[in-house]
């Protein structure tokens, strides 16, 4: 009996981005292969290059295919379900924007991303917060665009982000790894795409947000 099929809206293992602990281990196989003479030089400095390039698991799996030690990938982190959140999704816009000219707009706390979401910032920032939010579809689209402005998109670890944008005279920044991905069957997929020119765009990765403290409780009173 095979695995089972992810949930649909679930991001592929292919798909996923691979660590530079995943391509050391690559490398490791490639390096044992050309010490057994299933490599030439040639062969094991070009699979090393495409090795140390690879973004995703789609990228590294094939270079070791053809040897015995294929399919022994280091599995994709998993964190007990007990520390996942718990995604909701419900009846949502198909379409929708926020706009910041000259001005500030905030998206955040409890709302329903709709499948599409245009935000547009010139010479204005633009907040857009999902730690909190529900979706209206599994995946969903983000078409962010900074023009002498600022987008920041904050996710939360349960949520597979992919960043396609681009930056002119810009920057287009993904999510570090400071804080991981944790992903269960039920997580959605946000895909951040666009340009900023002059300005940025920013995907950045946040833990859940806590309850807000009082003075007192920040000096220790109560």
């Amino acid at each position: 009996m095979g695995l089972p099929e992810p949930h649909p809206g679930q991001p592929r293992r292919a798909d996923l981005r691979v660590s530079d602990a995943d391509r050391h281990a690559v490398a490791d196989i490639l390096r044992e292969a050309a010490g057994e003479g299933r490599l030439d030089i040639d062969e094991l400095e070009e699979r090393l290059e495409e090795t140390y390039r690879a973004k995703t698991y789609a990228d590294l799996e094939p270079i070791t295919q053809d040897l015995p030690v294929a399919g022994q990938m280091p599995p994709a982190p998993v964190a007990p379900a007990a520390s996942v959140v718990p995604v909701v999704y419900g009846q949502g816009d198909a379409s929708d924007s926020a706009s910041a000219f000259l001005s500030n707009v905030q998206r955040k706390g409890v709302w329903v991303v709709p499948q599409h979401l245009s935000v547009n910032a010139v010479l204005g920032d633009a907040d857009i917060d999902l730690r909190e939010a529900h979706y209206s579809a599994r995946e969903v689209v983000i078409n962010a665009t900074s023009i002498l402005g600022s987008v920041k998109v904050t996710v939360p670890p349960h949520v597979h982000v992919i960043v396609e944008g681009n930056g002119v005279l810009g920057d287009f920044k993904e999510p570090s790894a400071k804080v991981p991905e944790v992903l269960s069957v039920d997580s959605p997929v946000v895909r951040v795409r666009g340009v900023a020119v002059l300005g940025d765009v920013t995907v950045r990765r946040r833990g859940p947000r806590g309850p807000k403290r009082t003075l007192k409780q920040h000096l220790g009173l109560e």
